[in-house]
């Protein structure tokens, strides 16, 4: 998790990854709001309602703008390629050494549907080059891409 000050309009930035569903006032959430006076029990019954629709446990980031007058506005994005990816080939991590070991695979038609997924959170991107992006992402984790 993250935060940055945008220093002329007194905006706050906070990055979180929480759990679809899941979201309790609780390290490391709760902290995290709390620190900068939002009510932890407001925000998780939000992105709770919000995540409702997919799969419980799922890792959602989320990027909160919080105001000075401690009014917030947040977005949340999909799941890290590294993740689906993981999902996909059904692992529990990648390889430890890149190229020197194969931990799992996953096909051509798995690294497509990840890629119109991604595309939500990266529209200026064309499917074909999202692909490209994931392809890479699995020589990097040592994940075999099949047909």
């Amino acid at each position: 998790m993250s935060s940055k000050k945008a220093a002329s309009s007194g905006l706050s930035s906070l990055r979180l990854v929480v759990a679809a569903g899941k979201a309790t006032p609780t390290p490391p959430v709760g902290p995290a709001l709390g620190q900068r006076g939002i009510r932890g029990m407001e925000f998780c019954k939000l992105f709770n309602d919000r995540t409702a629709n997919l799969v419980p446990g799922t890792p959602i980031p989320v990027r909160m703008l919080i105001k000075p007058d401690r009014t917030y506005t947040f977005t949340t994005h999909t799941p890290q390629t590294s993740w689906l990816l993981k999902q996909a080939a059904g692992i529990e991590k990648g390889a430890s050494k890149a190229g020197e070991e194969v931990v799992g695979q996953v096909s051509v038609k798995a690294i497509y549907e990840i890629a119109k997924i991604k595309q939500r959170d990266l529209p200026h991107l064309s499917l074909e080059e999202l692909s490209r992006m994931i392809a890479g992402s699995t020589r990097s984790m040592g994940i075999k891409v099949v047909m």
